[in-house]
């Protein structure tokens, strides 16, 4: 039996936890400023989160191919003694240093966007908790690009670094897809509205299934092609002892794979009663996957000149992107508005 007097107790009890003071706290500003619907402030977040992270890969690649790797030769600070690059270490230290920089710019896009989202986490927890693993997935970038850095640019952790921000475009591209769905569905007064919305079978389900997981192996076996070459991020940087040859063709295998899926999936799609989204994420899938290819190829007869590898960065962001929405066009079982009675105007 407790000696603690009524009145204290129920105090003790009642009296709420610092964190849910927090979340009481997020409560009461998010509703007074935040909006309680999809606007077009949440589906421009939800837009510049995916060309953010499709950029990153990008500026990353900058960074490599410009041999700046180590233009910050430590990390979390530039230098031991300053967080910021300094006069003396030139171009390199201002690229590195820069691309650094980037990372707060991805941080503050995906925190608005947890934010604008804060009072849709109840109706909609699927869009909300993708944007929570966007905003968590910066500082593990972060993180992994300083361990890359301090371990003088090992290529393995390279090629976690990359795959990392893959998954990060993978993502952004679900959670787009979501935002402006709901947001067609507000517009339009509609409930009931899904992510796959025209016809599928056994063949184009099993077919966006096989390019996703194809893609995946593209890139991984890639970023073994990429450290067994010569743009390492530093002149010094260590690099795989492979024969270039076999992991090339290693790497040219499953593209072969995934070039056919692709081509078979836009064919059924084609015959089939698809939808205009179902078209769209199939002719950009063959698109980006010809594109990467004809680029790959050429950069690798031609020794890998610095823009064509830049390119060809930017198309592995593109290919993610597009392996995604065939993916999610074909499996998703998201529903926009699904009963939640909150189809109305923004404000």
């Amino acid at each position: 039996m407790s000696n603690t007097p009524g009145p204290l107790k129920d105090a003790l009890v009642e009296r709420p936890s610092p964190w849910r003071r927090v979340i009481n706290a997020v409560d009461q500003t998010a509703d007074r400023f935040m909006p309680h619907s999809f606007t077009k402030l949440t589906l421009g977040l939800a837009v510049a989160s995916l060309i953010s992270e499709i950029g990153i890969i990008v500026t990353g690649g900058a960074v490599r191919l410009t041999q700046s790797g180590l233009g910050c030769p430590t990390w979390p600070r530039c230098t031991p003694e300053s967080f910021t690059n300094t006069p003396e270490m030139g171009i390199h230290g201002i690229i590195e240093f820069g691309n650094r920089t980037l990372t707060f710019v991805l941080a503050a896009i995906a925190l608005a966007m947890v934010m604008v989202l804060w009072n849709r986490r109840r109706s909609h927890p699927q869009v909300f908790w993708i944007a929570v693993g966007l905003l968590l997935g910066i500082p593990g970038q972060a993180i992994i690009g300083g361990i890359t850095v301090l371990t003088q640019l090992n290529p393995w952790v390279v090629a976690f670094h990359f795959l990392l921000s893959t998954v990060m475009v993978s993502f952004a591209t679900l959670m787009l897809n979501r935002v402006s769905l709901e947001v067609r569905a507000q517009r339009e007064g509609r409930v009931n509205l899904p992510v796959v919305d025209g016809e599928t079978t056994t063949w184009s389900r099993g077919l966006a299934w096989a390019i996703f997981v194809i893609g995946w192996v593209v890139l991984y076996l890639g970023t073994i092609v990429t450290g067994t070459g010569p743009h390492g991020g530093d002149a010094d940087a260590p690099r795989h002892g492979f024969d270039p040859l076999i992991v090339t063709r290693m790497h040219a295998f499953p593209v072969y794979l995934m070039v056919a899926a692709t081509v078979l999936f836009l064919i059924l799609v084609l015959r089939m009663n698809s939808s205009a989204s179902q078209r769209r994420s199939a002719w950009l899938m063959f698109a980006a996957v010809i594109l990467q290819g004809v680029i790959g190829y050429i950069q690798h007869f031609t020794g890998l000149p610095i823009g064509l590898v830049l390119l060809h960065m930017l198309g592995s962001g593109l290919v993610v992107w597009a392996m995604t929405l065939v993916w999610d066009r074909q499996r998703s079982s998201y529903v926009a508005n699904r009963g939640t009675g909150d189809v109305r105007s923004t404000r």
